[in-house]
């Protein structure tokens, strides 16, 4: 029996070293005495199976000593001084205990920090979870001589309810009866009970309101009801009174987190939109001296010129940097799908829909920042609904009738032409205006003076990284190319090309004109007039006038700011130009 090693029982392991993690949020890593790890969350997760051999010198001292060590100090200790990792340690602290049973010692079980709050976590409760640490470890022990027997942890529910009690999350324990057997004082604090309700029924009822990883419930406990989000963990020891584990928090803690659960940390300021053209200098200035506001933005621009990132820019510069910013694409989501995305929707509204209903998009945002992408593709009924919300502040879910509350920035963007939309009765004219409360018009890469070549290096720092490369230099006439180039897709388009050569580049690091793309190779630079006869036919000044207004349009584009600018480029005001094109 004792010549099993941990490897041998590697599921139990495996989950004692995942329930450890869910209760005290720090990465746990298993290793045996051979020092080859059996076990790892966190930094670990993906290196379970691996000899530590040259950097486990840590563990290596508690087999030896067959003493818990406790290193403040990973990476700088004298006992790392032979690790490969010695003055570049990931671990900031780490608790190490030795798996032992009786004269045999089997392996060591660490707790290690891999970020400051997870240090400031271990720290706090260093004592009891040290103490904790070495019962598991024991635990351990003890499964790998009983091999199949299922371990007990009956003696240690009330030395587990010190561990839960220090944390900041709610956590109920249930045994086979669905009962409460444990529930930690911040669990009582959210649901505003007493110890009373241990031994006490629970009710769960699962909305189908979903956050990434959690579900919302609806908590019943001797009949007082309580809203959460949270998860439950099933105990794979199977012990009577520890069935299963409800780790939770309160639902209104979640609505404050929904930046980073949906697009991650919107750390996108001013500084982090690359250029110095006066258009853009401009720009910047103009979207710190509105990030403040309540008023709803329009921003406006070509495919490709970045639209969400000012908009992200916005919402970062603002007083609502720290609520949620929910972005969402109109023109990407099918039409009958889209009002319950904005909307969300209730039990039963329609065929398909879940059993317990949805929270929408304007919901999950309230209280910071909702960029809706593409509006000029919202359907028209819905452009009703968004004029009562831009009005009312209010949204009502698809399928019930109570009103609810919003708190709400409005940022817009299309690449399409609203005022054009409104003449073909495509748009509500009502809306537009609502709309465009704050206007913002992104100019095109072409229009960028002096842009093109920062933003081509920041593009090849981006892909060097990416392809664990080391490209430094454009050469000269590539850059001249891409300056030459219209760029239609803009920033985009110029970075599906940086991407592109950086594949191609080879081990000097330098970008050279035999790797540009086919299509910036072969554009010519459209020229300044036009032919004056054509086919021997005399063309009149009026005709003339009318191909040139053309071929400059057909460069600069259609839209409003290309008309803007092709105005500009003729000479004559923009009044001029509609007044030409409507001849």
């Amino acid at each position: 029996m004792l010549s099993l090693k941990l490897k041998d029982i590697y599921e139990s392991v495996n989950e004692y070293a995942k329930l450890l993690a869910n209760i005290l949020q720090i990465d746990i890593e298993i290793v045996d005495s051979d020092l080859f790890r059996v076990s790892g969350t966190g930094i670990y997760k993906d290196k379970v199976f691996e000899s530590i051999h040259t950097e486990g010198f840590i563990y290596r001292e508690v087999l030896r000593s067959r003493k818990a060590l406790v290193v403040e100090n990973p990476g700088e200790n004298e006992l790392c001084k032979d690790c490969k990792h010695y003055k570049n340690c990931e671990e900031y602290m780490e608790i190490a205990v030795p798996i032992k049973y009786s004269s045999e010692i089997f392996g060591v079980i660490g707790l290690v920090c891999s970020n400051p709050l997870q240090r400031e976590i271990l720290s706090k409760n260093l004592d009891t979870n040290l103490k904790f640490l070495e019962q598991i470890a024991e635990f351990i022990a003890i499964k790998l001589i009983e091999s199949k027997r299922v371990l007990e942890i009956k003696d240690s529910v009330e030395f587990l309810k010190q561990i839960i009690d220090s944390i900041d999350t709610g956590v109920i324990t249930l045994d086979e009866e669905k009962k409460i057997s444990l529930i930690n004082n911040f669990g009582m604090k959210i649901l505003k009970v007493s110890p009373k309700v241990i031994g006490g029924s629970i009710t769960l009822e699962d909305t189908g309101d979903y956050y990434p990883g959690r579900t919302i419930y609806n908590i019943d406990i001797s009949g007082k009801k309580t809203r959460i989000v949270g998860k439950v963990i099933k105990n794979f020891l199977r012990n009577k009174e520890c069935d299963k584990v409800l780790v939770f928090r309160e639902d209104n803690t979640v609505q404050k987190e929904v930046v980073n659960i949906t697009h991650g940390k919107n750390t996108i300021g001013c500084n982090d939109i690359i250029g110095n053209s006066l258009v853009m200098t401009k720009l910047k200035s103009k979207i710190k001296k509105i990030a403040h506001s309540k008023s709803t933005v329009l921003i406006i621009g070509e495919s490709g010129t970045g639209k969400e990132l000012v908009a992200r820019a916005i919402h970062s510069e603002g007083d609502r940097k720290d609520k949620p910013f929910i972005a969402i694409n109109c023109g990407a989501i099918p039409e009958e799908l889209l009002e319950s995305e904005l909307f969300g929707y209730v039990k039963g509204a329609f065929s398909g829909a879940s059993t317990n209903g949805r929270v929408g998009k304007f919901e999950l945002a309230n209280n910071g920042v909702i960029f809706l992408d593409e509006i000029g593709d919202m359907p028209l009924y819905l452009q009703v609904k968004l004029l009562r919300v831009l009005q009312e502040r209010t949204i009502v879910r698809v399928g019930s009738n109570k009103l609810i509350k919003l708190n709400i920035r409005i940022i817009a963007a299309t690449n399409r032409n609203l005022k054009d939309l409104v003449s073909e009765g495509k748009f509500r004219e009502d809306l537009y205006y609502r709309l465009n409360v704050i206007p913002i018009e992104l100019p095109p890469l072409r229009d960028r003076e002096g842009d093109i070549e920062i933003i081509a290096y920041e593009l090849v720092k981006k892909y060097s990284k990416i392809f664990n490369k080391y490209v430094h230099t454009i050469d000269d006439d590539v850059l001249k190319k891409l300056n030459e180039f219209p760029w239609k897709g803009n920033v985009r388009e110029l970075e599906n090309a940086i991407e592109f050569m950086v594949n191609l580049c080879l081990d000097d690091g330098i970008i050279k004109f035999d790797m540009l793309p086919k299509s910036i190779v072969e554009y010519k630079k459209e020229n300044e007039a036009i032919e004056i006869l054509e086919n021997k036919e005399i063309k009149t000044l009026k005709e003339l006038e009318e191909d040139y207004i053309n071929k400059v349009l057909d460069i600069y584009g259609r839209d409003t700011i290309g008309k803007k600018i092709a105005a500009k480029k003729l000479g004559i005001g923009i009044a001029t130009l509609y007044r030409k094109i409507e001849k």
